[in-house]
């Protein structure tokens, strides 16, 4: 069974409210799948979202070079002024990454730990890529 990218993505927006942005890019940094939270307006253009996934994909993979040592990365995450970010790797033989955004006073460990990462867990590690960009 294949998961679709853009289905996961709304599943993860439905989980907390506190949740502004799901997106995935695969491992050329390219955003697959991404949708926001009903009536928000985004803080970046579709442009600047892009760049951001091809920046945190390059983090990401630069992350794999110490897993022998350290283990393999769970996820990474960043507090900036106006919102946090979560960047998770799904683990798969295409090394997606997830980005999640949440409204900056939420308590984003619980909610990360405890729900996005229980979900994205749950979907096999074959994912459809088609027709999941919103």
């Amino acid at each position: 069974m294949c998961a679709n990218l853009h289905d996961i993505c709304k599943e993860i927006l439905e989980i907390d409210n506190a949740i502004r942005f799901a997106g995935i890019a695969n491992d050329m940094g390219t955003v697959v799948a991404s949708a926001y939270r009903k009536g928000l307006n985004p803080l970046l253009t579709p442009e600047e979202s892009q760049q951001f996934a091809m920046e945190s994909v390059l983090r990401m993979t630069t992350r794999i070079d110490l897993s022998s040592k350290l283990g393999k990365s769970i996820y990474s995450f960043t507090l900036y002024e106006k919102v946090k970010r979560a960047t998770i790797f799904l683990g798969n033989k295409q090394c997606y990454i997830a980005m999640v955004s949440f409204d900056i006073s939420t308590e984003n460990d619980y909610i990360i730990l405890n729900k996005v990462l229980t979900l994205i867990t749950n979907y096999p590690s074959s994912i459809n890529e088609s027709k999941s960009v919103s």
